[in-house]
């Protein structure tokens, strides 16, 4: 850990960096990258969903299989191996979480498998996590909770119903839809602009939230668009205890997916990126690559012709709670995320779809190691510059 300007992060008693690295899946935020933000004294992230796809003897055991309960424990194998892999990059007290879908199927068996892997903590977004805190029992002491929001009026319901069991969260992440990559805390794509998403605004509205509750002060963690020094001086200004960025991560030296996913991302244009339905029914934030872009050319005739007798799960996974594919929900997409996701971590531009955040990258086109991007970011210097 090196010497910044800011106080530091405050979570279950460890003083970390003010930054957790987002979780980013498929296998974006693996081992490899949540490792190293972990030995820096940050938060490393390991997004839980379809971790095989870094395990060749896993994707061999789990090929043209029919069964859901296969793919789903391979799974778990998989997050279990890379947590440990991450631990072993870290070394004993880095601070390692894992991102968890509330959005998947099987959210409460990769939370199982995360505490019991050794996680420090669960990250829980894409739907609201009122049952997270069932979900870790025996684990209570070890794993810290961090629900991801996106405005006051979640963050009340959340506490509510956790203060009826005893639990507040450790940490609260508020993540801005109109700027963060991937799913979007937002019902439509039209509403991710809403004012009641502004980061001042919330916080400013939840130590409210926290004095009508009588509560002590939770750190808050705004995310979504956060690319420089002088952003994250300015939120915690407005009362943030530190940040969570993703996709300035996903483009580093260790990031986990592929060169080709790197150069996809760094190149964009702000016009290639676009905002859509997933099909998790959530609007979600990618890059225009040749894959997306005939999928919204014929995205409403496929969704005006999707009906619940037609719909259907073209892997055999399904991974999603509720899937506009499987489900036959026109109000969402028509096409199967796990395998396009899995097609961009590999570096397949033609097929691959590839989540993005909004804003420019901190080093532009460059590839930069972890320790670069934390040290640009917390102190404002660009240390291959200083050398």
């Amino acid at each position: 850990m090196f010497d910044i300007p800011f106080p530091l992060l405050k979570i279950r008693e460890k003083e970390l960096l003010p930054v957790i690295q987002g979780g980013m899946g498929v296998g974006v935020s693996a081992h490899r990258l949540a490792g190293t933000v972990a030995r820096e004294g940050a938060v490393g992230t390991i997004a839980s969903i379809d971790l095989r796809v870094h395990h060749p003897d896993l994707m061999e055991r789990t090929r043209r299989v029919r069964d859901r309960n296969v793919i789903e424990e391979a799974n778990l194998e998989a997050l279990d191996r890379e947590i440990r892999s991450a631990r072993e990059i870290s070394g004993p007290d880095g601070f390692i979480a894992v991102n968890v879908m509330k959005a998947v199927d099987r959210h409460q068996d990769l939370v199982r498998q995360a505490c019991e892997s050794g996680a420090n903590a669960i990250i829980m977004g894409a739907g609201l996590p009122f049952d997270l805190p069932d979900m870790i029992k025996g684990y209570e002491d070890q794993v810290a909770l961090i629900p991801i929001l996106s405005e006051e009026r979640g963050v009340r319901a959340v506490l509510k119903r956790w203060l009826r069991k005893g639990v507040v969260p450790d940490a609260i992440v508020l993540e801005h839809p109109a700027f963060a990559g991937g799913h979007l805390g937002a019902p439509k794509p039209e509403n991710i602009k809403d004012p009641r998403f502004d980061f001042k605004r919330v916080l400013g509205e939840i130590p409210k939230v926290f004095e009508q509750l009588k509560l002590d002060a939770i750190p808050l963690l705004p995310a979504g668009g956060v690319n420089s020094f002088q952003k994250i001086k300015e939120l915690l200004s407005f009362g943030a205890s530190g940040v969570q960025i993703g996709t300035p991560f996903a483009v580093t030296e260790e990031g986990d997916a592929h060169d080709n996913f790197k150069k996809v991302l760094l190149e964009a244009k702000p016009d290639d990126i676009v905002t859509f339905m997933s099909t998790a029914g959530l609007p979600a934030r990618a890059v225009l690559t040749p894959w997306l872009k005939k999928y919204l050319a014929r995205e409403e005739k496929v969704r005006a012709r999707a009906t619940p007798e037609k719909g259907t799960c073209a892997v055999w996974f399904e991974c999603l709670t509720h899937c506009g594919l499987k489900d036959g929900d026109g109000s969402s997409g028509q096409f199967c995320i796990d395998t396009q996701l899995q097609a961009a971590v590999q570096g397949n531009v033609d097929k691959g779809l590839f989540f993005r955040g909004s804003e420019p990258l901190p080093f532009g086109d460059q590839v930069r190691s972890v320790h670069d991007l934390l040290t640009y970011l917390l102190t404002g210097n660009d240390p291959r510059v200083l050398a």
